[in-house]
């Protein structure tokens, strides 16, 4: 561990490749990086005393509400992939955390900046505990939610429907962030976008508007706009927008600095 850190702030583990974590290339899948940073936050929270029963004795949940994530190499199964996250930024009812993946060479292999908001037993928005800047630090505060604006959905896009499977569902009772990235890159693959899925770099734009429960009815479209993929799910009976995204083939390291602005 660096002593970097060892600092409250940042919080570092490994994770193994495993075989059913991994697709037909051998590679780890993209949503499994978003599991390690999941993971990651949680062992770095409950590390420092802020374990889920912490949580729950004050009706509180963190929840995912934007990411960047970029992919500059494969995983490969069978290895390990050393995980770092670390608080950047806490500002009122939100939290930035930075994470990177880094391969057994030393090869940087992705990097992620997710927003977590912090909501009461009520489902909503709260101040973030004034102990979590002492604990974490504070880190920069001028730092807003991300947010993705898409143009509206063409007649030619590529659309399909589902459910919310219970197998999707994490302990909240909701489809687990990560899912969503399996259901835009399924969407995509469907759509032709297939090199864009496996390309070397890449960069993910997500937002996720509104959590989709157990057996939601769900609809998909995917189109090609801007030299990459735009992705939009909204729920089925309702018309709500639950999530957005954009696939950008090619977005490497200059991207990378971007998200850390």
């Amino acid at each position: 561990m660096t002593a970097e850190a060892s600092a409250p702030s940042s919080h570092e583990t490994a994770y193994r490749v495993r075989f059913d974590e991994a697709g037909p290339d051998a590679g780890l899948r993209t949503s499994g990086l978003m599991r390690f940073a999941q993971d990651l936050a949680w062992l770095h929270s409950t590390a420092l005393g802020f374990g889920r029963e912490w949580y729950a004795e004050r009706g509180l949940t963190w929840l995912v509400r934007a990411a960047s994530l970029t992919v500059l190499a494969a995983a490969p199964m069978g290895r390990d992939v050393a995980a770092r996250t670390k608080v950047v930024g806490m500002r009122r009812v939100f939290a930035r955390r930075r994470g990177t993946f880094t391969l057994e060479d030393g090869k940087l292999a992705a990097t992620v900046n997710t927003d977590w908001v912090l909501i009461d037993d009520r489902g909503s928005l709260t101040r973030i505990p004034a102990v979590f800047s002492e604990m974490f630090g504070a880190g920069e505060s001028a730092i807003t939610i991300r947010r993705l604006a898409l143009a509206e959905t063409p007649a030619g896009a590529h659309r399909r429907s589902f459910r919310v499977r219970p197998q999707e569902l994490d302990p909240y009772a909701h489809a687990n962030n990560a899912v969503y990235l399996d259901w835009l890159e399924e969407s995509l693959l469907a759509a032709g976008g297939g090199d864009a899925v496996a390309a070397l770099p890449r960069r993910f734009r997500l937002e996720y508007a509104l959590a989709a429960d157990a057996g939601a009815p769900l609809d998909a479209a995917a189109w090609p706009a801007d030299g990459g993929w735009s992705f939009r799910l909204t729920h089925a009976t309702t018309g709500a927008e639950l999530f957005r995204a954009r696939l950008e083939p090619g977005s490497g390291e200059s991207a990378d600095r971007e998200d850390d602005e």
